[in-house]
């Protein structure tokens, strides 16, 4: 039997002494696209950032397809939220991406031919090919998602954590994510998106993991992402409820 893609167990993390996530326990299936979903303030971006070591652990233990995640780092891609990188940095579009190529060159090698061509690649699979010399600075919010989701795949990674890809970008790049996302599960990827818009879920996923600071619910999404366990998450907030829907 194949190893999980990934593993959690009763993994705590505090800040100021308040729990942020409290004894999370999940198994999350290779080979899917996995939303996580819940309110603010509930711990999803902690728990991506948790897996890979970049906040402290109170307790817990995370596997990555069976392994310690520091010793199958390179297995695993990650796009932080838009907002949290400084798009001022004077480089251009190309080189942010084989940026991405780095953690399998090691420390002493630097990119060459071949990784800039993985990195023009990408932009293609993305759609920048013809922005791919433009400053940073110079691309719109979508533009700049893209680039994120380019130099991830230029990784080659078997699992990518995502932290809202989709939020604050226009209709074209929502879809260009979507293809992107459905090429790496045919691929036999995984991917695990932190996501907001509770009305796509069923569309763009078929695992969920209902999340507040501890583990609702997760599973399939036809048979996990019910009325109910929203209204469990969200403790009946009725903006969340709308977005779902009847």
């Amino acid at each position: 039997m194949n190893p999980a893609a990934l593993a959690i167990e009763g993994l705590t993390v505090v800040y100021r002494e308040e729990p942020v996530l409290d004894d999370v326990t999940l198994t999350l299936p290779a080979g899917q696209r996995i939303a996580i979903v819940g309110p603010n303030g509930a711990g999803k971006t902690t728990l991506l950032k948790a897996v890979q070591e970049l906040v402290p652990r109170r307790s817990g233990e995370v596997r990555v397809f069976g392994r310690p995640y520091r010793d199958v780092r390179q297995l695993v891609g990650y796009v932080p939220q838009r907002t949290t990188v400084d798009w001022d940095f004077p480089t251009d579009v190309v080189d942010v991406v084989t940026m991405g190529t780095y953690g399998r060159l090691g420390w002493f090698r630097r990119p060459g031919q071949r990784e800039r061509e993985d990195a023009l690649r990408a932009l293609a699979q993305v759609g920048l090919t013809e922005l791919a010399h433009r400053q940073i600075a110079q691309l719109s919010g979508g533009q700049q998602q893209r680039v994120f989701l380019a130099r991830a795949l230029v990784q080659d990674a078997q699992l990518y954590l995502m932290d809202e890809p989709f939020t604050g970008v226009d209709a074209a790049t929502e879809q260009a994510i979507v293809a992107v996302l459905a090429a790496l599960q045919q691929q036999g990827r995984t991917v695990v998106c932190v996501h907001h818009d509770l009305a796509s879920v069923t569309e763009y996923f078929d695992w969920v993991v209902l999340l507040n600071v501890r583990v609702v619910a997760a599973g399939p999404v036809a048979t996990t992402f019910t009325r109910e366990q929203v209204v469990r998450t969200y403790g009946g907030r009725l903006s969340a409820l709308a977005r779902l829907g009847e």
